[in-house]
């Protein structure tokens, strides 16, 4: 084992298997690029442009789908996110306490009970305009029934 370790170990370009010293084929191609083969069966998968991929005793096969892989995962914690409740516009910190501590009756006798200001105060509006109008109309009429009008009438000029 010790003189095997000092010696330099090839991967073979094929499979991905270590090429122990003294087996193996090295080939060079023409334009200098230089592969090594494990064996035969790789250097004729090679030159039959197989994809390692696709060969099923390859390294790079067993890589792509996750053959062999023992070491556990490590599960990533996911941060919990912190929720915070802070005081905004309209509102402190202790009403919306207050608010979200109160018991649902009490909450939903609130909101019946604005819900009917707002109503009140629709309707107040409308009877408000209602009479303007009343009023607007009296008035027109009294001028209407006046005879005279505050406009004098106008005289038609003829050009010569």
């Amino acid at each position: 084992g010790a003189v095997v370790n000092s010696m330099k170990l090839e991967l073979c370009n094929f499979s991905g298997y270590k090429i122990l010293p003294g087996h193996g084929k090295r080939y060079v191609r023409i334009d200098g690029k230089v592969f090594n083969f494990l064996n035969g069966k790789c250097e004729h998968s090679y030159n039959m442009k197989r994809n390692p991929r696709k060969t099923c005793w390859t390294v790079l096969y067993r890589r792509k789908h996750k053959k062999g892989t023992v070491e556990e995962t490590v599960k990533r914690r996911t941060r919990r996110t912190v929720k915070h409740t802070r005081a905004i516009q309209g509102a402190s910190l202790q009403e919306i306490l207050m608010k979200r501590n109160q018991k649902p009756e009490v909450r939903k006798a609130q909101r019946e009970q604005a819900l009917r200001a707002a109503k009140a105060k629709v309707a107040e509006k409308k009877e408000r305009q209602r009479a303007f109008k009343a009023q607007q109309k009296a008035t027109q009429t009294k001028q209407m029934k006046g005879g005279k009008s505050k406009m004098p009438k106008q005289v038609k000029q003829t050009g010569r």
